[in-house]
């Protein structure tokens, strides 16, 4: 299999355009050398997901409910890194406002694509140790409550299709890989 690009940009129409997001519409040829349109959504911050990790093996997770989707999800603490920010930055802040918490050890362990046929997000995981509880500071649009759990119980609600945000679950099933404690589904 070849990974040479065989698709053809014709043209490129800007459909839509907001701080987070622009929508484009791409005119192309196929792999099979149709003409077809392709919608395209290019965000403009890079999400960052922080799993943190106590001396007792617990963790955090921030449960709120998502607009978009119209559900209340768990997930990893997380957020945006706008274009031009430092990731690490990104994710210390990010683990502070959502819970409290700073950390004196980072570890970037995860790179993905989230949703690779219809954008160009990026995602990066980071494990977050050597923690150091304080308080909360929520953004304007951020209803979150935080939950203090064992890792293997929150590995366990990615297994059980309890955790479904992509970032979050591929971090924490990850992280059960490298330390080879991936429990069974209860389902």
């Amino acid at each position: 299999m070849s990974e040479d690009n065989p698709w053809k940009l014709i043209r490129r129409r800007e459909v839509y355009e907001n701080s987070w997001i622009r929508l484009d519409e791409d005119e192309v040829i196929n792999p099979s050398g149709g003409l077809s349109i392709y919608g395209r959504i290019h965000f403009k911050s890079q999400a960052i997901g922080i799993i943190p990790i106590d001396a007792d093996n617990n963790t955090w997770l921030v449960g709120q409910y998502r607009y978009v989707p119209d559900a209340y999800f768990w997930e990893i603490p997380m957020g945006g890194s706008p274009e031009g920010e430092d990731i690490l930055e990104t994710a210390k802040r990010e683990l502070k406002e959502e819970t409290g918490l700073t950390a004196g050890s980072w570890n970037l362990f995860m790179h993905l694509h989230t949703t690779n046929s219809v954008t160009d997000e990026e995602g990066y995981v980071f494990l977050a140790e050597d923690l150091m509880e304080g308080e909360p500071d929520f953004e304007e649009t951020e209803a979150i409550t935080i939950k203090k759990l064992p890792l293997q119980e929150a590995i366990r609600m990615v297994m059980d299709g309890e955790i479904t945000d992509s970032i979050s679950a591929a971090g924490l099933l990850k992280l059960a890989c490298l330390r080879n404690s991936l429990p069974p589904a209860r389902r």
